[in-house]
């Protein structure tokens, strides 16, 4: 601050008293400098060199070490001589008469004079600052407190968000014993936060905990998040959506928009961003409320550009080629091709095994009889607890994973159930029907038949929940998939290998229930059944089109591709994503498939950080935008079902009927709960943007 070049860069009397007293306490800045002076004296040469013992005879002395000069320092500060404040001194010759001279000027020493004298009489303007600065520090000090105890409520907010629990509850009033959760964690809290406690004891102004605030509150936290994932978007390369729609239990029709990314640290992340209420379920009206959150995002072609795929559930309202929503969306986002839910495939596969063989239909029938004849009565679940300890799960018509659940439960205490059926069907005080009912599905256990497609389905659906589990999975990606589902035919191949050996599997007290049924039929139902799904799974998980991009980034076929380059699977990449620069790519894969180093990655995201391990990211530049294009493509809607379970609990447990925004702050809080944590200073941009949504009576910003 002291330094020649700061004062002259800008002028002492133009600064504030603070910075002005800093300088004067500084004093002269003393480097080193490297002034030189050769001169001739009646023929002889003498070079001179400046000492910094010259700074100890004129204290006043300053240097500049990019001039190489010598300035006055009072006079640098109030104006002076040109050659001692803007040019420098550097004769050396005449260095100690020219110091002298200047000592002894009438500007030189008026200008010592206000040095010393500045600080010492403070003007009245001072005056004023320091009562100035003294309320602002007064003022800051009281945001601090009411920052704080806000701070502190919206902690309360977000934990209530977070665990979806209602806010209010039926008597808020002062003197109400049953307060809502909030305001039961806000006294509490208050009792460890004495500055909070004395808050909410003294508050006239503002208290913070009525509805008004809270809502106000939830409106600004999704603002907040909002703008957060936005940026994130922004700033991604692509992005892929998900989307689908239910009936909650308010019969309102919700539409819900998750997006799908690379973060910054190179994870895939699915976004929740908000549900919409649609006034019915038609292409247009959905089409039309996910092109409004659309186009608030992406306003201009560029950003267009980064939307590469779009998921659903797979209804043709959704998926149809001509009319539907992937349809029209693609209209107007060219490059966001279409991808069915794998999820759902795998549920439409099951369905098919099931639906063409009467015996499986009458199987699955027994099963969920089973199921529902514990559920139906407390006394059979109490007798069920009794021997077996557990309950049977009911099934579902489109979840294949709670089939899993019930065929795997029965398989395993198959025994402890045939004793369960016994004691009811022989207990007097059970009525007659669940006696007879008990003593039905006894027979059914121990029917042959039945127990044929138990241990089979119990075969089968071990891989189905294997399978299942890995759709579930945030970042699954194409490359993953397609490892998985390839796994997945082959295990039911394994399966149906089996079937001749399934016989010797069942117990020796098993009979033919049906008579007319023998065991070479049932192998001959067995073999089928696999067939069907061997043949399905081949059929749905087919990749075709854009998806068969994928193929090229599977590493257990780079040893194959570097003997035969996949030029099919490049030219339909190029085709589905302009983007792409084609020759280059040719050429990065064929780096790729020839090096044993890339064959160690599993997925498509493993193999993007591997490559940003050797950094080779800018090596490899159209691999890497291939990746980043494969791992961001979804194939399942697993994260719009996740959050339609959030809103149906949200709307159940807290209010049937909300706002829109209320809805989407609370479901944003428990979706994206993880993520809020994440935000830096989140209570503080809540605070900020809360402060300014209209005149406060209290004080939340800082003066300066």
């Amino acid at each position: 601050m002291n330094t020649v070049q700061e004062m002259i860069a800008r002028s002492f009397q133009s600064r504030p008293l603070e910075q002005k007293l800093q300088i004067k306490q500084l004093g002269p800045h003393q480097p080193e400098i490297n002034l030189q002076q050769t001169t001739q004296d009646r023929g002889k040469m003498s070079k001179r060199t400046f000492s910094n013992a010259w700074y100890k005879k004129a204290d006043w002395l300053t240097g500049c070490p990019i001039k190489n000069s010598l300035f006055c320092f009072p006079c640098l500060l109030f104006g002076g001589d040109f050659s001692w404040t803007r040019q420098g001194m550097v004769d050396l010759k005449h260095i100690a008469e020219k110091i002298k001279k200047h000592a002894l000027t009438r500007n030189h020493l008026e200008n010592l004079t206000r040095l010393g004298m500045l600080g010492e009489d403070a003007p009245i303007e001072q005056q004023i600052n320091d009562a100035y600065r003294k309320s602002i520090q007064k003022h800051n000090e009281a945001v601090d407190r009411n920052r704080q105890n806000l701070s502190r409520i919206i902690d309360c907010i977000c934990f209530c968000g977070a665990f979806e629990l209602a806010l209010r509850g039926d008597d808020e009033s002062e003197t109400s014993s049953k307060p809502g959760i909030f305001r039961g964690l806000v006294d509490l809290m208050s009792t460890i936060d004495k500055d909070l406690e004395t808050h909410l004891a003294r508050a006239t102004v503002f208290k913070g905990t009525s509805n008004t605030i809270q809502n106000e509150l939830l409106d600004c936290m999704l603002e907040i998040i909002k703008s957060h994932i936005v940026q994130e978007l922004q700033n991604t390369d692509f992005v892929a959506i998900q989307a689908d729609d239910t009936t909650d239990v308010a019969t309102k029709t919700q539409s819900v928009l998750v997006f799908r990314y690379l973060d910054s640290d190179r994870n895939i992340v699915e976004r929740f961003y908000g549900f919409t209420h649609l006034k019915d379920s038609s292409a247009a009206t959905i089409t039309e409320a996910i092109l409004c959150q659309l186009d608030l995002i992406f306003p201009d072609l560029p950003q267009k550009q980064k939307l590469i795929a779009q998921s659903y559930d797979g209804a043709s309202v959704m998926s149809g080629n001509l009319g539907g929503v992937q349809k029209r969306i693609r209209d107007v986002y060219p490059n966001a091709h279409f991808v069915h839910c794998y999820a759902h495939q795998l549920n439409l596969i099951m369905q098919q095994a099931v639906s063409k063989i009467r015996e499986t239909q009458v199987f699955f029938q027994d099963i969920g009889g089973i199921a529902a004849f514990f559920t139906r009565s407390p006394k059979r679940t109490e007798a069920l607890h009794e021997i077996v300890d557990k309950s049977v799960p009911r099934g579902s018509s489109t979840r294949w994973n709670f089939h899993i659940h019930t065929v795997n439960l029965i398989f395993e205490e198959r025994e402890g159930l045939e004793k369960c059926f016994v004691a009811i069907s022989s207990r007097e005080d059970f009525d007659r029907t669940s006696q007879n009912e008990a003593h039905g599905f006894l027979r059914t256990l121990q029917d042959k038949e039945f127990q044929f497609l138990l241990f089979l389905f119990h075969d089968i659906m071990s891989h189905v929940d294997g399978l299942y589990d890995q759709l579930q999975r945030k970042d699954i990606d194409t490359v993953s998939v397609k490892a998985v589902t390839s796994a997945f035919v082959q295990k039911i191949m394994e399966v149906r290998d089996g079937v001749d050996d399934l016989e010797s599997k069942l117990p020796e007290h098993s009979i033919f229930a049906n008579r007319r049924q023998n065991i070479t039929s049932l192998v001959r139902i067995g073999k089928e059944i696999c067939d069907i799904v061997i043949v399905q799974a081949k059929e749905r998980f087919s990749f075709t089109k854009h998806l068969v991009t994928a193929t090229l980034l599977q590493s257990k076929e780079f040893a194959r591709y570097d003997e035969s380059f996949p030029e099919r699977a490049l030219n339909q990449a190029a085709e589905a994503y302009p983007m792409l620069k084609k020759e280059q790519l040719r050429t990065e894969l064929t780096v790729l498939y020839g090096m044993p180093v890339y064959r160690k990655a599993t997925s498509a995201l493993s193999l993007l950080r591997l490559i940003h391990k050797l950094h080779m990211e800018n090596s490899l530049t159209e691999t890497v935008t291939l990746l980043k294009i494969v791992i961001t493509t979804p194939m399942t809607t697993v994260e719009a079902e996740r959050c339609f379970s959030a809103l149906k609990r949200i709307k159940t447990f807290l209010r049937n009927t909300m706002l829109e925004e209320r809805l989407n702050a609370l479901a944003m809080l428990s979706v994206e709960s993880k993520l809020v944590q994440k935000i830096p200073d989140f209570n503080m941009q809540v605070i900020d943007k809360f402060a300014t949504l209209k005149d406060r009576r209290a004080d939340f910003l800082y003066k300066k």
